[in-house]
């Protein structure tokens, strides 16, 4: 019997998706968990209830989350990835030639295990050797580590629940200090539409410690309507003057050209974060 998800932003907005089945479901120690099969979108992992990733249009969040850093930096070769555990950002990560050691730090062991089973077109890239899953709290490991990364890429779900301390200053300036001397840093950072706070409040603190720091943005169909941002970091690399070009890498959404103009914000946005 289908049934629908109701994916509340707000009181007053929600994305509604038509469910033909629900595949698996796990109330984990973090979260609840759920695959599911929907009509529109394929199958998708499900979070609390909010739509993490679908088959349909994930190449496009994974595209933009990976390739942006990795090609803003002349040769990555350490990548950290906090949160990730659909591989979907580890799978992009690792069409890059120079990339030697992606280490994924994934607090649920449950989603990607969910994923490895029922999202494979995402979890292959666990089977890479160059993949080090390791089951723990990001926040914890960026405070523990110094001068170790290339790129960190913060591919962590809506900040609720176990995601909330990854939206810190403190947390980013942790990544800072994790990164090399000319280390590049991007997370997802919401909808600037409907969580404009937050997205104001991260770029500014974002801003506040890294030398370089640019928004850029994308659509993806699967998740609220209108815009969805990333911010970049970065302690020497300009992703628009220093970012570089490889026709090896195959890819369905991202472009050389798409990579510039990503970085165009709308004046309404500029305001905001001129703020």
């Amino acid at each position: 019997m289908a049934f629908w998800l109701i994916d509340d932003h707000t009181p007053g907005y929600g994305l509604m998706l038509r469910i033909d089945r629900t595949v698996y479901s796990e109330q984990t120690p973090y979260q609840h968990l759920a695959i599911v099969d929907t009509t529109e979108f394929g199958r998708a992992l499900v979070l609390d209830g909010i739509i993490q990733t679908t088959v349909a249009d994930e190449f496009i969040y994974h595209e933009m989350i990976a390739h942006v850093p990795l090609f803003t930096h002349p040769q990555p070769r350490h990548v950290l990835i906090i949160g990730g555990g659909d591989g979907g950002t580890a799978r992009e990560v690792l069409k890059h030639s120079s990339v030697e050691r992606i280490d994924l730090v994934e607090i649920d062991a449950s989603v990607v295990n969910a994923c490895r089973k029922y999202l494979p077109e995402t979890a292959c890239a666990f089977d890479d050797p160059r993949v080090n899953v390791i089951y723990g709290d990001g926040v914890e490991y960026v405070r523990q580590r110094r001068n170790l990364y290339d790129v960190v890429i913060v591919d962590s779900s809506d900040p609720v629940g176990p995601a909330v301390e990854l939206f810190g200053r403190e947390f980013y300036s942790n990544v800072y200090a994790c990164l090399k001397e000319n280390g590049v840093f991007v997370a997802q950072t919401d909808s600037p539409t409907f969580s404009k706070d937050l997205f104001q409040r991260v770029y500014h603190d974002i801003k506040s410690i890294f030398p370089v720091t640019m928004v850029y943005l994308t659509c993806i169909p699967s998740y609220i309507t209108g815009f969805w941002s990333f911010t970049l970091g970065s302690k020497s690399y300009h992703p628009l003057k220093d970012f570089r070009e490889d026709p090896e890498v195959e890819t369905r959404y991202y472009t050389p050209q798409l990579h510039q103009a990503c970085f165009v914000l709308p004046k309404s946005i500029e305001k905001l974060l001129a703020e």
